[in-house]
């Protein structure tokens, strides 16, 4: 039996790599983002596929993906030491406050006023909304090799905070459910108090022992030890984590943090970025193969009525919380333009958490599976239009600003001459 199931994982892994890496070779030819390469090909090995699933075991599929997220995040976390953190912490504080609870809302209200749903499937619909695919936009900024630039350090920073609002949200909304008659202010101020005990003991306790010890490593100048061991962080931080009720994925970054705060940081990220291309590749195969085509035509209109809502609230709370915070007008068009897509690995997470509470009807998970694999086509895109556009529409205005002053010395010149 055991024989079996380690040549199932084996023949799974194999159909994994060879798909993924012939759809990234197609997408790489038609210059596209190999995250669409990838999404493809989840849904040619997936179980929705005609005329049968190439992949023996989904369960290995998703394990492999989950790893994927951990390291993906990761590696993104070494490039946020603390002091870099402090520096764009409240502005992407208030960014994601304002998107998330601004999205939510709007959710809310076209769930129950347009789409007709309950009060708990349009709350549970409106957090799950709100969520911007982190992985997604982060590996989108990673090809466009635009991460050092400052809007795309705010997204990161924003998404990483608001994904903790929102796992903070859904332990609010399911304290709420499970309460028959009176809410319990206790289990609200205890789900808060987790979240940010966590980020406070990575950041004080973690910050003061962690470095040190990879730096001890470090000085062996053995790579494969060095690499055991910031591993072993990693996974160790997800770990924790997830059984306080916190996203892997949050664990996983401040461990990064934590790493970054090393004098090895810059061999660590080197020596552990394959480990997180290849499983990053499996995470968005997976997000491929979760795709029914047979179930588009139920959720299509309401999903594509959620997804405009969400771009279109996302867009302008970003933009209008930036520029009342002074960014400038092309770090917050671009920061709203990253952050506009909804969906990804934790509104998954949040839709299922309304079914496990039994607070949302059966259609709800699946409908926003869908929404999260046609968002997750269209981001790559959103991004690079609206990095393109950004830049072009302002250049267009600095020229004619410029053309104008020119103008204005010109006429005034003049006038002096003739006075």
């Amino acid at each position: 039996m055991v024989a079996i199931e380690i040549g199932h994982i084996v023949q799974d892994f194999t159909v994994i790599m060879v798909v993924a890496s012939v759809m990234a070779l197609v997408s790489y030819k038609l210059k596209q983002p190999m995250v669409i390469g990838y999404i493809i090909a989840g849904m040619i090995i997936g179980p929705y596929t005609p005329p049968f699933s190439l992949v023996v075991n989904l369960d290995v599929l998703n394990l492999f993906s989950e790893i994927g997220i951990i390291l993906l995040l990761f590696v993104v976390g070494m490039e946020f030491p603390i002091e870099k953190l402090r520096s764009i912490g409240r502005k992407a504080l208030v960014i994601a406050l304002s998107e998330a609870l601004g999205t939510f809302v709007a959710g809310i209200v076209i769930g129950q006023n347009v789409l007709h749903y309950s009060l708990y499937n349009s709350l549970f619909l409106g957090l799950a909304i709100s969520v911007t695919s982190t992985v997604i936009v982060m590996r989108i900024l990673e090809e466009l090799d635009v991460v050092k630039e400052e809007a795309s350090q705010l997204i990161l920073g924003v998404a990483v905070i608001e994904d903790i609002v929102i796992i903070s949200m859904l332990a609010i909304l399911q304290s709420v459910v499970t309460s028959t008659r009176n809410f319990s202010v206790l289990e609200l101020g205890l789900s808060i108090g987790t979240v940010l005990a966590f980020i406070t003991g990575v950041i004080i306790i973690g910050s003061k022992t962690i470095p040190k010890f990879v730096d001890y490593v470090g000085r062996t100048n053995q790579h494969d030890l060095l690499i055991v061991t910031v591993l072993g962080v990693a996974f160790g931080l997800s770990f924790i984590a997830y059984e306080i009720g916190i996203s892997v994925a949050t664990g996983a970054f401040f461990a990064g943090v934590l790493i970054a705060e090393s004098k090895v940081h810059s061999v660590t990220r080197v020596i552990a970025t394959p480990i997180k291309d290849m499983f990053a590749a499996i995470f968005f195969v997976s997000v491929g193969a979760l795709m029914n085509i047979a179930l588009i035509p139920t959720f299509i209109i309401p999903a594509l009525v959620l997804i405009l809502v969400s771009i279109a609230a996302k867009f302008f709370t970003v933009l209008i919380s930036s520029r009342l915070q002074g960014v400038s007008m092309l770090t917050s068009l671009r920061t709203g333009f990253g952050l506009s897509s909804s969906g990804g690995e934790l509104a998954l997470v949040v839709a299922k958490g309304g079914v496990d509470v039994g607070a949302t009807s059966s259609f709800i998970l699946p409908m926003v599976g869908a929404m999260t694999i046609i968002t997750t086509f269209i981001t790559p895109y959103m991004i690079k239009i609206g990095w393109k556009v950004t830049a072009h529409a302002l250049g267009n205005f600095n020229k004619n600003d410029n053309k104008k002053g020119w103008r204005q010395r010109l006429e005034f010149s003049l006038f002096k001459r003739k006075e």
